[in-house]
């Protein structure tokens, strides 16, 4: 029995100290990894949407308010998040677009999330991948293979193909990753959705 109590008490020492270690080293690294993560941010902003002189932050619809949650879910994004949401302004304050940030939690190997920049009109500037964790060689080919495929379209939404794109609002699939090709072409289209429902839509007709 002393052998017990002084084995659990070597251990709740050891638990107490790691414990601190941890809390100390997370204190340190807190804040240069926000800094870190707010840098990249603000470089995926003026990669999606470079004629903005400025982005200011916008009220994000709540997914708690039931009717917007059950529209968002009978659309087909249910498994879409709209992170963030941000005017992009001129350098006289007038809105250009407006540039997202979205997160697909349907990714092969995780979550995928990144920005996207929208003007006024509707045109999708392109894509920023924030974060991705898919398949080496396969799904992690989006950076390469996705991302140019949606830049200044102006369609409504788009579909992915496994046989050669042939319209505007059609995406070629990356080859042996149908999974994060349509974690990340539902995403866009999630993203779209609400610029069109929630930030005054755009005047975009399909192809």
């Amino acid at each position: 029995m002393k052998n017990m109590i002084k084995d659990a008490a070597i251990l709740l020492v050891i638990t107490l100290f790691s414990g601190l270690i941890l809390g100390l080293v997370y204190g340190i690294t807190k804040e240069p990894i926000a800094l870190a993560e707010e840098k990249a941010a603000k470089e995926a902003y003026a990669e999606v949407f470079p004629s903005a002189g400025e982005f200011q932050e916008q009220e994000v619809t709540s997914m708690e308010e039931e009717s917007w949650k059950t529209e968002w879910a009978e659309a087909g994004f249910e498994g879409v998040d709209i992170e963030k949401a941000l005017a992009a302004l001129d350098e006289s304050g007038n809105v250009l677009g407006y540039v997202l940030t979205v997160t697909s939690h349907e990714g092969y190997g995780g979550d995928i999330t990144f920005t996207m920049g929208i003007s006024l009109d509707g045109t999708l500037n392109g894509i920023s991948i924030l974060s991705i964790s898919e398949t080496a060689g396969l799904g992690m080919k989006a950076e390469d293979v996705l991302k140019p495929q949606f830049a200044g379209k102006n369609v409504p939404g788009f579909t992915y193909t496994k046989t050669g794109a042939v319209s505007e609002s059609q995406i070629d699939a990356i080859s042996g990753a149908t999974i994060t090709t349509n974690a990340v072409t539902t995403a866009v289209n999630g993203g779209l959705y609400y610029f069109q429902s929630q930030l005054g839509g755009g005047s975009n007709e399909a192809e």
